[in-house]
């Protein structure tokens, strides 16, 4: 392990922190604690923890003896002080004294402790962090350590590789049991510099923060050599030739499962989809090609402090036969997700308590799948939560195949696997989405001009992961960045059959499928309907119909193969209704989109796909210009405002009003072949 610490840096955070009144000790844990969150080899999202023992004034101004120590559930790599709530340690030693603390008073305890009550809830390790004497105390999940104590000789092997550098704790569940035997550890071995928690991790500590941080690279790099020089095993190499899935064919598939296993109802608004975040290299697809992947499918998680993101182990999709026949493989995935949910509810059954509340658990549905050939899939109901299990997952790989390499991997057993599983205090580390597109995809063509712009940012902030479409691709990105990484921008030419086709797989690749499509994309061509020329009638027609055919086509394709609905979005502009003088190359083919709208409505209702329109008009937009709004208002002998504000509301329509109605259409899970007008009111161009 490489060890990172920069005297300058941490010199230079204790600087930028006291001008923010923050003590050097805090200011030092901080710099310490972004160091091992920056290094996802250590800590992975919301795992580990670190602590200094400082002085700090409680509410009365009197100075006490506190603990600062990192909140639950804050992530290491970008902590701040407010995530290192101060606990009075005087009060918190005393209660090394409890026979025990039911899982119902630990919060209260801990919290009874702190000096600020609206501070953050400490981490479930705080207790741990207290009862040790050291200033400083870094805990990690470091991969090479896991890969060492996950063996079925681990506690033997550990003593013997870091004989004299650490004291070895049989695994414990984290609270006061374990804060109470690492203390006693400590204490029967006090020249040790940490400590191995058997199946969970490393604590090292000193009196200074560099101190803690060089002891933990110092065993971590021990771990590390010995995985090099004791290899014994090399699992295969990536798989060459054969049949090889196709990932926009499977994520689909995948994905659909997983929303029609959470409810028993075909209707639309009872799915509850999820999206997934794909990751497939060298060493994922030479685990997956393992003889032995069952056996370590079904081991278990490399540490309990992952099981509340993904599960005591993963979803291993069936292998699709030689030939791809996706109505095959989608029975064949059906069939094996039931049986996952079952084993799963089993599980809960072996170990619950008689009357334990299993609700927050009712869930059966994987964290991640693993596709042999293909590669691993996080599963989220939103693409940071999908992004974070896929990150587990890679880790977990990582763990198990060194392991493996040593000896036979043993991760902890069942029944403490499932205590934390169990456990309200970490399960109150997850924040559950309750955005009303939460798990949902949208794709926007025409994603980075005025109107798609403001459509991405209703949508994104509906919880929809947006696809952002647009000619433009670095315009398209720029879009999307904002909502990173449920945004994503694709360069995409609407009216190319290759660039649609190969775009909506690029979106089956980074979100897992579709459900939503708002095709946007359009142009304004003018003249007299009897003068223009055929080509720029056709090219009109290019852009304004058939690319609206060409994404719904795809769109619906994909949308049929997850078999949870779905909902097609066109935008057809009143000119569709209304038509103006010298527009008819704009209005002909927007005419014959809003009644292409109505044939998807008619034709894949029973697919359970909402098809809808909408009908904006006089749209600050790079249809609608600066430049054309002056010409329109001359030629009409009155002001640019009086000519936006034209309507029966005499208010301008603006982008952002497009987009409420597209969410409003999208949100209407009972609504197909609907014109919804958007234009302040004109009753010319009013759906008879």
């Amino acid at each position: 392990m490489r060890n990172l610490w920069s005297t300058r840096d941490a010199e230079a955070m204790v600087v930028c922190y006291a001008a923010q009144g923050v003590g050097r000790e805090v200011a030092e844990c901080i710099y310490l604690t972004r160091l091992m969150g920056g290094d996802k080899q250590l800590v992975l999202h919301g795992g580990g923890n670190s602590s200094v023992k400082t002085l700090a004034r409680d509410a009365a101004g009197v100075m006490r003896e506190v603990i600062c120590v990192k909140a639950s559930g804050a992530d290491m790599a970008d902590v701040e002080p407010e995530h290192l709530p101060a606990l009075d340690l005087k009060r918190m030693r005393e209660l090394r004294q409890r026979d025990k603390l039911p899982e119902r008073e630990l919060r209260g305890a801990q919290r009874a402790c702190l000096l600020d009550g609206g501070a953050d809830d400490p981490s479930v390790d705080a207790f741990l962090h207290a009862f040790l004497p050291q200033k400083f105390i870094a805990h990690c999940h470091a991969n090479a350590v896991l890969s060492v104590t996950n063996q079925a000789d681990g506690e033997v092997l550990s003593d013997t590789l870091f004989a004299g550098q650490v004291a070895v704790v049989p695994y414990t569940m984290s609270g006061l049991d374990l804060a109470r035997r690492a203390a006693e550890a400590y204490e029967a071995e006090p020249g040790c510099g940490g400590l191995i928690l058997m199946h969970h991790g490393l604590v090292t500590f000193a009196e200074d923060a560099r101190g803690a941080y060089n002891a933990m690279v110092a065993i971590v790099s021990d771990a590390e050599e010995y995985i090099t020089k004791s290899r014994q095993k090399v699992l295969p190499a990536r798989t060459k030739g054969g049949f090889c899935p196709n990932l926009a064919e499977v994520a689909p598939i995948l994905r659909g499962a997983l929303g029609r296993a959470s409810k028993t109802s075909r209707v639309e608004e009872e799915f509850d989809r999820q999206t997934l975040a794909f990751r497939a290299n060298d060493a994922i697809l030479g685990y997956l090609n393992d003889p032995e992947l069952a056996r370590y499918t079904n081991a278990g998680v490399v540490t309990p402090d992952h099981v509340i993101h993904i599960k005591n182990r993963p979803f291993l999709l069936p292998a699709a036969k030689d030939w791809w026949d996706g109505e095959s493989f989608r029975k064949s995935v059906d069939k094996a997700l039931l049986a996952y949910m079952a084993d799963y509810r089993a599980y809960l059954r072996r170990n619950a308590r008689p009357g334990q509340d299993l609700r927050m658990l009712a869930d059966a549905r994987p964290r991640v799948a693993l596709a042999p050939g293909l590669g691993l899939f996080g599963i989220g109901r939103g693409m940071a939560q999908a992004l974070i299990n896929a990150d587990l997952a890679e880790a977990t790989i990582k763990v198990v195949a060194d392991a493996e390499c040593v000896g036979r991997y043993k991760p902890a057993a069942e029944a403490d696997i499932f205590a934390i599983e169990s456990w309200a205090p970490e399960r109150a580390k997850l924040q559950a989405d309750r955005a009303p597109l939460a798990g949902q995809v949208a794709a926007i063509s025409g994603g980075a001009g005025v109107i798609g712009a403001a459509i991405v940012r209703e949508f994104a902030n509906a919880g929809a992961a947006v696809a952002v479409l647009d000619l433009d691709g670095a315009k398209a990105n720029e879009v999307a960045k904002e909502f990173a990484p449920a945004g994503r921008g694709f360069a995409c030419d609407v009216t190319d059959e290759v660039s649609v086709g190969s775009t909506f797989s690029e979106i089956c690749a980074v979100f897992g499928g579709i459900d939503i499509l708002i095709s946007n994309a359009g142009a304004a061509w003018q003249g007299r309907i009897g003068d223009v020329p055929e080509e720029l009638l056709r090219q009109s027609f290019e852009l304004n119909f058939f690319a609206h055919q060409r994404m719904a086509h795809h769109a619906v394709g994909i949308m049929r193969a997850q078999a949870t609905g779905g909902c097609l979005l066109f935008n057809t502009s009143k000119q569709a209704i209304n038509p103006g003088a010298d527009f008819g190359p704009y209005g002909l083919p927007k005419a014959a989109t809003l009644f292409l709208m109505r044939q998807y409505a008619l034709d894949h209702g029973r697919d359970g796909i909402r098809s809808n329109a909408v009908n904006a008009d006089r749209i600050r937009s790079g249809l609608l210009t600066e430049e054309m709004i002056d010409a329109r208002a001359r030629a009409r002998g009155i002001s640019e405002r009086d000519y936006m504000t034209g309507n029966l509301l005499g208010q301008e329509v603006t982008a952002e009003d497009v987009a409420r109605t597209f969410l409003h259409q999208a949100l209407s899970l009972k609504t197909t072949g609907n014109v919804a007008t958007v234009d302040g009111g004109n009753i010319a161009a009013a759906v008879r």
